[in-house]
């Protein structure tokens, strides 16, 4: 009996060895100190946060003209950095209107606090809220 649980045990090692190479390499975790702002990519076939090396700073004090929504925004943003209960924000608009300037100075402001930015792309965004979904909301350790 030790002799055929042995090969057993072989066939099994191999049988493994084989089916992890079909298997895509583990996602590396990601280091939240290299930067503030992230990207979303595939690499090859699986998901991973990719630190942006040259983000761009924006004040909030060089936006002009979207007083209101940079106050809204901006205690939103607050409130969130200081754990208290905060809205998720959908902005919207034709293009040059702003929207991603605000991003940037909210995170330029706030990411001395732990704010963080994650890039992704249109066909992310269901399974990504569906993670954030099953985990709660995501913060980030400093």
């Amino acid at each position: 009996m030790g002799r055929d649980v042995t090969v057993l045990i072989e066939r099994a090692e191999a049988l493994l060895g084989r089916l992890e190479k079909l298997l895509p390499a583990p996602v590396m975790p990601v280091d939240w100190k290299a930067s503030i702002a992230f990207r979303w990519r595939k690499v090859n076939g699986a998901g991973q946060l990719q630190a942006v090396r040259q983000v761009h700073r924006i004040q909030l004090k060089d936006l002009r003209g979207i007083d209101e929504q940079k106050s809204l925004i901006e205690q939103n943003t607050r409130q969130f950095v200081e754990g208290h209960p905060a809205n998720n924000v959908l902005l919207t608009g034709a293009r040059g209107t702003g929207k991603s300037s605000l991003i940037k100075a909210l995170l330029t402001k706030y990411a001395p606090r732990g704010l963080r930015l994650i890039e992704r792309s249109v066909g992310l965004i269901k399974r990504l809220t569906q993670g954030l979904s099953e985990g709660g909301h995501v913060r980030i350790p400093r």
